[in-house]
């Protein structure tokens, strides 16, 4: 079988998808933007829009024409790839970015799953969770043009998946019954618990599993991931526990939501108005995968917080690796956490209720044994990508065959023969 994968990030939500197909014996074929690291075994192929957006257009289209743009680099590529002969027996796109538009009018006879992350709501959603700032008349009105990639890709694609339930029930409900539930999961061999764990900080200091840890990771460090509400609660937790350490992962700049006013960054904003022990508090930046996936071993408590948006991995990772995860009860957390069983769930907006919940996690880690032995059970049954990709790659087979994939929510399946999930 011919498999062509899309995704401007490749291998993004495919990473564990794309060895799986080959291992099955199918041919893989990837497009994405230039710069991504190859995946052994697959023929990786870059394409670029033919132009940048033009600053003439109206501010609402411009993030559609961006994908248009993308949408064309896309079907360019494949149109070559036909005069080549190439055909595909199935296509897999991520929707987000345009890749999804115009693949099915270059390969028709081609069925397309289609890889649903996120529609956008101007209300009970992320826009107007920030009780400080709510959506304007404007926001509102451009968020719906925001949404138009999506709403064209559904119509481009066969069937459609999204990785929880919370984001599938964001999307339009006419297009709801055409996807699955279906994580794309985290690796639980790679992130396991070790209490031989270990972590040296530039400074020299040694950092070990079993010491007074808290661990905070995002992609951005941003008010999207509570970050202003996490460095609140640190400095009270630090000035109670003096033993204790705080390890942030992430980049200063950039993010999902409003850039910081008055600052260059918001990192440098909430550091303006904290009184906060900056010996203890250590800004790690952007790490490589081993050194974060023993940060999270080293962990006594993770904070994980986020508005009702797209679910982290690093959440997954953290409560795979054993972590005592402190989360917000927000939407797709509380799909996964349940409050003093395999995790413990806060308010976003209240940092003392953060920090008494993390001074208890440091004061008390063994009453809470169980809770991150939950944690680890929960994802190596809900969410281990060895069981997870079987099913994607099982419904990739059912549609080359003709097959619709039916539309209940996936979460696991028996993993695949001869393997066993790590325990502990």
């Amino acid at each position: 079988m011919r498999v062509l994968l899309s995704h401007q990030n490749f291998p993004g939500q495919f990473k564990h998808l794309a060895p799986e197909l080959l291992r099955r014996g199918h041919e893989v074929t990837a497009l994405h933007r230039p710069g991504r690291p190859p995946l052994h075994g697959v023929r990786s192929i870059a394409f670029e829009p033919p132009r940048k957006v033009s600053d003439k257009t109206h501010r609402y289209l411009r993030i559609v024409e961006a994908a248009v743009l993308q949408g064309q680099a896309t079907a360019r590529l494949a149109l070559a790839l036909r005069n080549q002969g190439y055909r595909p027996n199935v296509i897999a796109s991520h929707a987000g970015w345009g890749e999804s538009l115009f693949l099915n009018d270059v390969f028709e006879e081609a069925p397309h799953l289609g890889y649903f992350e996120f529609f956008y709501h101007a209300k009970r959603s992320d826009v107007d969770f920030d009780h400080t700032a709510q959506p304007q008349l404007d926001d509102q009105t451009r968020l719906k043009v925001k949404n138009a990639t999506h709403l064209m890709s559904f119509e481009s694609v066969t069937w459609g998946v999204s990785p929880t339930v919370w984001q599938k029930s964001q999307l339009p409900p006419t297009a709801q019954p055409r996807v699955s539930v279906l994580h794309e999961g985290v690796d639980c061999e790679v992130n396991a618990p070790d209490p031989g764990a270990s972590v040296r900080l530039p400074s020299g200091t040694i950092l070990r599993a079993g010491d007074p840890v808290v661990t905070y990771v995002a992609r951005y460090l941003e008010p999207y991931r509570g970050f202003p509400s996490f460095m609140a609660a640190m400095a009270e937790v630090l000035a109670r526990n003096p033993d204790a350490h705080v390890l942030v992962v992430g980049e200063e700049q950039g993010g999902y939501g409003r850039s910081a006013q008055g600052a260059q960054s918001h990192k440098a904003k909430v550091l303006a108005g904290l009184d906060i022990d900056a010996e203890r508090i250590h800004f790690m930046g952007r790490v490589p995968y081993d050194l974060f996936t023993r940060i999270l071993q080293i962990s006594a408590a993770h904070v994980y917080l986020t508005y009702p948006f797209v679910l982290s991995w690093s959440m997954l990772e953290a409560m795979a690796a054993g972590c005592l995860l402190i989360g917000s009860d927000t939407a797709p957390v509380t799909e996964v956490v349940e409050d003093g069983v395999n995790g413990l769930l806060v308010d976003f907006h209240k940092p003392n209720d953060i920090a008494a919940r993390v001074l208890d996690a440091l004061d008390r880690p063994d009453a809470f044994a169980q809770v991150r032995k939950n944690a680890r059970a929960t994802v190596l049954e809900r969410y281990d990508c060895r069981n997870l990709v079987v099913t994607a790659a099982d419904m990739l087979e059912r549609m080359a065959g003709g097959e619709v994939p039916p539309p209940q929510p996936v979460y696991a399946r028996p993993p695949a023969t001869g393997w066993r999930p790590n325990s502990g």
